[in-house]
């Protein structure tokens, strides 16, 4: 990466502060928002690499605390292992494939994830499915992770699905984007894609990170969390589609 510009500094600090507030508001949405808008506006390795330190911090705290950490590793390790493991294998796209046709693949999950949430589709896993399903499910999760950064589709589809309650589910998916995160930023390295600089400008993004969340969970006390949702959704289907435009044309 070339040294950034001050408007390209600007532009990471706001993402950023933008998508720690989508965080702080609903609960998720930190590595889409950050992952989607800088890949729109930079590339896609670059926005990955971006994106580690604040993803890592601001998921850690919500995979860590809540009561059920001993209980969700106990029930979803396999989910885990396999969502884990397989970055890496999708990371070998990073220095094989065009980034524009992975760029594409991103638009393409960002539209398909917020197509789903907002048409309400809901997965349902018996017991006895868990396991195994939860082995695909986080398989394939990690592939993805791996060529895209994205760490949503169809890992939350699945912890969805299996009847966590609330509670359960926010900290599972903290625990399921901290792993990822962890992954990504190995694979990264192991890619040569992650540099001293780019770890200081990521470790810098933390800062308006944590200033959106806490600005997002003021917000979430007056604002209806189901309106929100449909903006939010809404609003990551028209930047998946530009990000597909946008790669696609170039």
């Amino acid at each position: 990466m070339t040294p950034p510009t001050p408007e390209i500094l600007a532009l990471i600090s706001a993402t950023f502060l933008l998508a720690g507030g989508v965080k702080g508001v609903i609960g998720l949405g930190l590595p889409t928002v950050s992952l989607g808008l800088l890949t729109a506006a930079l590339d896609l390795t670059t926005a990955m690499a971006l994106m580690v330190i604040p993803s890592l911090v601001t998921n850690l705290r919500q995979g860590l605390i809540g009561g059920h950490l001993k209980t969700l590793i106990a029930r979803l390790w396999p989910f885990f292992a396999c969502a884990t493991v397989t970055v890496a294998i999708g990371s070998l796209a990073l220095s094989r494939v065009d980034l524009g046709l992975l760029s594409v693949l991103l638009g393409v999950l960002l539209v398909l994830y917020s197509a789903i949430a907002l048409a309400g589709v809901k997965l349902s896993i018996t017991s006895a499915q868990e396991r195994p399903a939860g082995a695909g499910f986080g398989i394939t999760n990690g592939v993805l992770t791996g060529m895209t950064g994205s760490f949503v589709v169809p890992g939350v589809l699945f912890l969805q699905a299996i009847g966590l309650d609330r509670d359960q589910l926010i900290q599972a998916m903290g625990i399921l984007f901290s792993l990822s995160t962890v992954a990504i930023a190995i694979a990264l390295q192991g890619h040569a894609l992650w540099t001293a600089d780019l770890g200081w400008i990521s470790a810098a993004a933390v800062i308006p990170a944590l200033i959106g969340m806490a600005v997002g969970q003021a917000v979430r006390k007056r604002l209806s969390e189901a309106v929100f949702r449909k903006v939010f959704f809404g609003a990551i289907m028209i930047l998946g589609i530009y990000i597909i435009i946008r790669a696609g044309g170039a």
